[in-house]
């Protein structure tokens, strides 16, 4: 299954803590070739451009413009994990709906 496209977040579980570091996806673009990710996200007028190779260290933005390194995984097809600061983030991707 293929993760590029773009998406609308349909729902928010335990995301709270995630919010405090991260920003709510109002709008978001993903782009993949093989295990490398691109993403933007635009919230209001702010957009962030973020990349990634699925297993590999990488140093993302966050929305308080602080750097904070992670690895990104791949669980079975449909799902992102990666964890930061103590916080698990996990996005799936079910037919054309993100849920984070």
């Amino acid at each position: 299954m293929s993760f590029t496209g773009k998406y609308q977040l349909q729902s928010q579980e335990n995301f709270e803590a995630f919010m405090r570091q991260w920003v709510r996806l109002s709008d978001d673009l993903i782009k993949k070739n093989g295990k490398h990710f691109k993403i933007t996200i635009t919230t209001g007028s702010q957009v962030m451009h973020n990349e990634f190779t699925l297993g590999e260290e990488a140093e993302m933005d966050s929305i308080t413009g602080e750097k904070v390194k992670t690895v990104i995984n791949l669980e079975g097809d449909h799902k992102l994990v990666t964890t930061f600061k103590n916080i698990e983030s996990v996005t799936e991707l079910n037919g054309d709906t993100l849920i984070s």
